[in-house]
């Protein structure tokens, strides 16, 4: 078997390779023999006994409440592929009907304070991390700023952000992380020539080079970190390459990590009709190994593991709060009718009388054969921690 489940309390990874098996658990990679693994794919006995007593497995406790928050449910781009678009843009333009508009107020926040406090009390958890989420967070800046501020009051908070990041000019980014911002997610579409057809403006412009701008900004003003997820689509595989050189000399690679990531289909006319064959596979590989030859950090391959939110209906370690307070059981239905699991001012509904509101992250990709995509990151990972193993690096 490959991507074996060996525990339900925690689920590290026994992946097959041509050097043997590897074993991908709680922060730790170990390349098994051949005879470490039985016939149907499960650890020897010894071989499990000797892995958790050295703590390769983990239990799956939070250590802090995950708390999401949609600051703006408006975007200033038209992404076709958005999920946060409920259709396509009939015109034939860049402005796709999409989720309703709400803005985080400081009413709002003052609510969602007392709310997270009432939770992490209840779980006890002493500890936060927060998402600013959106539509664009940034195109509501001051209930950005405020809702930072104001979660210090929680506890020892770790602060992260999802930004198209055309609206993160550098002084905003200075007061962000004044106010406890670290990390922040952008997202590019492959080169400059791709990127630009695919996540722009409402009037069609390109965003490349402004978000280039501001990043190159942020990183010498501020201490930002960086997750550059970038999405593969049969649109861009052939030239995503490119991103690195364009990126190299603007950014500060030890404080950046890449994400390759599938476009999926969001169930509003976008299809990426790239094939999971091992071409592609090759790909994966090959700009991971780039990124790390160029100076760049790795995520490295990790325990499958379950989104600490979506993963538990009723949220006792973590929620998704829209900017009007309603409460969604993951980000991907946040802000989409008929798919709200409570508010802040009365918690959540009885889980087992709205089964099909508490999704979890990925739902919209249904169609997506699991076991694939599975199988296919497996070998990708896998071909990774060949490579750290033979160059050195882990």
């Amino acid at each position: 078997m490959i991507g074996t489940r060996l525990d339900e309390a925690d689920s590290p990874r026994l992946i097959r390779t041509d050097r043997g098996w590897w074993f991908i658990g709680n922060r730790t990679w170990t390349l098994l023999k051949p005879e470490h693994v039985m016939p149907d794919g499960t650890l020897r006995p010894d071989v499990d006994g000797f892995l958790r007593a050295e703590g390769a497995y983990r239990e799956r406790t939070a250590k802090s409440f995950s708390l999401t928050v949609l600051t703006s449910t408006a975007c200033n781009l038209g992404c076709g592929y958005c999920f946060q678009n409920t259709g396509q843009d009939l015109l034939g333009g860049h402005r796709p009907p999409r989720i309703d508009r709400r803005q985080l107020d400081s009413a709002t926040i003052d609510r969602i304070v007392g709310f997270a406090a009432g939770r992490m009390a209840e779980a006890g958890l002493e500890r936060l991390y927060l998402l600013l989420f959106g539509g664009e967070p940034l195109l509501n800046p001051a209930g950005c700023l405020e809702l930072l501020r104001r979660c210090r009051s929680l506890g020892p908070t770790t602060a992260a952000m999802t930004s198209n990041g055309v609206l993160l000019h550098p002084r905003r980014a200075v007061q962000l992380y004044e106010a406890g911002l670290r990390t922040v997610q952008i997202t590019f579409d492959g080169s400059r020539e791709d990127h630009d057809g695919t996540r722009v403006t409402h009037t069609g412009g390109g965003t490349f080079d402004r978000i280039l701008a501001n990043v190159a900004a942020a990183t010498e003003r501020t201490g930002l970190l960086w997750n550059f997820r970038v999405n593969v689509s049969h649109h861009n595989v052939d030239r995503i390459a490119e991103l690195f050189g364009l990126l190299d000399g603007r950014t500060d690679p030890r404080r950046c990590t890449f994400t390759f990531a599938w476009v999926g289909d969001s169930g509003v006319g976008y299809r990426n009709d790239l094939a999971q064959v091992r071409e592609v596979e090759d790909r994966f590989v090959e700009w991971t190994i780039e990124t790390l030859e160029r100076g760049y950090q790795l995520v490295r391959p990790s325990m499958r593991t379950t989104c600490q939110i979506c993963s538990t209906p009723g949220g006792a370690q973590g929620a998704v709060v829209n900017a009007d307070g309603t409460l969604f059981s993951s980000w991907q239905s946040a802000g989409k009718p008929g798919m709200e699991v409570g508010h802040i001012d009365h918690g959540y509904v009885d889980p087992d009388t709205v089964p099909d509101r508490w999704v979890t992250c990925g739902y919209e990709y249904e169609q997506a054969d699991t076991a694939v995509m599975n199988r296919f990151q497996d070998n990708v990972d896998a071909r990774i921690l060949d490579y750290l193993l033979a160059s050195g690096r882990l």
